[in-house]
């Protein structure tokens, strides 16, 4: 078992109510509920915080995801599970939370524009940021 370093979100009990503020405002937004817990999953894959892949993984499962789905998760580009839709999505995720190596290029946006509204589009990247956020402070805080 990991000793989790410090208890962030009393130590700091405003940055982390704005955090949790901001996943809230994401759930009356413009995307689907689904769509979020799968770029959630997936920026948790990418950056290896095992306590959200555990939180997501239970989420998607319990609002009806297919298990072989998020089994292929991890290899989406070479799966046939995702949707176009879904496969704009998780490129966008992966060019977002890898983007001091991608740049967040033009492609990866304009397929975007195919599937998501301007609104989507925002709330999709504040859902990656946003999940970037709290991953850096799980893993690195040891939660």
């Amino acid at each position: 078992m990991i000793k989790q370093r410090l208890k962030y979100s009393e130590l700091s009990p405003a940055p982390y109510k704005g955090m949790v503020t901001a996943l809230m405002a994401l759930e009356k937004g413009a995307l689907d509920k689904a769509t979020i817990e799968l770029m959630f999953m997936r920026v948790s894959q990418i950056n290896g915080c095992a306590y959200c892949l555990d939180m997501h993984g239970k989420a998607l499962r319990e609002s009806g995801v297919d298990n072989a789905k998020l089994d292929q998760l991890a290899g989406w580009r070479v799966s046939h599970a995702f949707s176009d839709r879904e496969r704009a999505a998780l490129e966008w995720a992966d060019s977002v939370t890898l983007i001091a190596a991608t740049g967040a290029p033009d492609s990866a946006f304009e397929a975007l524009q195919t599937h998501f509204s301007e609104a989507e589009i925002a709330d999709l990247t504040f859902a990656i940021s946003i999940m970037n956020a709290f991953n850096r402070l799980a893993i690195s805080m040891r939660q």
